[in-house]
């Protein structure tokens, strides 16, 4: 029996890509810092912090629920859970309703702003999943769902919506949608077939690169933009020049179209970046 749940646990671990929740959370927790000008109280942290993995694990749980079909027919993904009948969707649509619970009870305990906008949050990183079906600016969507992580994180500590946090907002969403496009380039032919709409699919491998590139100096351009207006050091501005780093040789590994380094470009650097802003971000604030 013991055996059976703890199978059942990683079996839903690995359908949500768990661990990947360090593309977003950092960056949740770089919006704190600021908004607090400082180290948040422990209570904000914690409620944060689950939070974000409640609306994260909902979305990855409906994403899986609502591309179920479009997965098995992926040569790429129909070893994922529901496809390859380790999961039903019954399971998978009552843990992303618990997951969303849990987003919603954290936002209550957080301040009334936060509850307010949780019905709006749970609506944005749901949709997500049916936007390639219609528009190739399904990568923005995705770069708003995770754009809301600072955005969020700044409410939850000033109860209001300030320009910085939404600027700070602005960076994570062309970011995200920066490297999604280049993840997408796995699925450029399949989309073309399913007749599913994509950057890549429409632009082809050239494009999507420079839209890609294009998207991660406005990134870059945003986070050095909010140094200004929050009194930021030189550490901060360091930082950022070593995210942007990082993004350069994510873009230099893909360079040509060699797609075989793309999983150490996508998941490496892209989970080293959230983490290198969000550590520069705290000791230029706590300095």
């Amino acid at each position: 029996m013991a055996d059976g749940v703890i199978k059942q646990i990683g079996v839903i671990l690995e359908m949500i890509k768990f661990p990947h929740t360090v593309f977003a959370l950092p960056f949740a927790f770089t919006g704190a810092v600021l908004a607090a000008d400082g180290m948040p109280s422990l209570g904000k942290i914690l409620w944060i912090t689950l939070a974000m993995v409640g609306a994260r694990s909902g979305a990855m749980g409906m994403n899986r629920l609502l591309d179920a079909e479009i997965d098995a027919r992926n040569p790429r993904t129909k070893t994922r859970a529901i496809p390859a009948g380790l999961l039903t969707k019954a399971q998978a649509g009552l843990f992303s309703l618990a997951s969303f619970a849990l987003l919603v009870f954290s936002a209550y305990m957080l301040n009334p702003l936060c509850l307010i906008l949780s019905p709006a949050a749970i609506f944005v990183v749901s949709f997500y999943s049916l936007t390639k079906r219609f528009t190739w600016a399904a990568h923005l969507v995705l770069g708003v769902s995770l754009a809301l992580a600072p955005i969020g994180a700044w409410a939850a500590i000033r109860g209001s919506i300030d320009p910085p946090a939404v600027v700070l907002g602005g960076a994570v969403l062309t970011w995200v949608a920066g490297f999604d496009i280049l993840y997408a380039l796995q699925d450029m032919e399949f989309d073309r077939r399913e007749g599913l709409h994509s950057i890549p699919g429409r632009l082809g491998l050239t494009g999507s690169l420079w839209v890609s590139r294009l998207l991660h100096i406005l990134t870059v351009a945003g986070l050095l933009f909010i140094a200004g207006p929050l009194g930021l050091n030189f550490v901060y501005i360091i930082g950022v020049g070593v995210a942007a780093g990082m993004l350069l040789y994510e873009h230099m590994l893909l360079r040509g179209g060699d797609l075989t380094k793309l999983d150490a470009a996508f998941f490496n650097m892209n989970g080293y970046i959230s983490v290198t802003v969000f550590v520069f971000t705290a000791v230029s604030v706590f300095m």
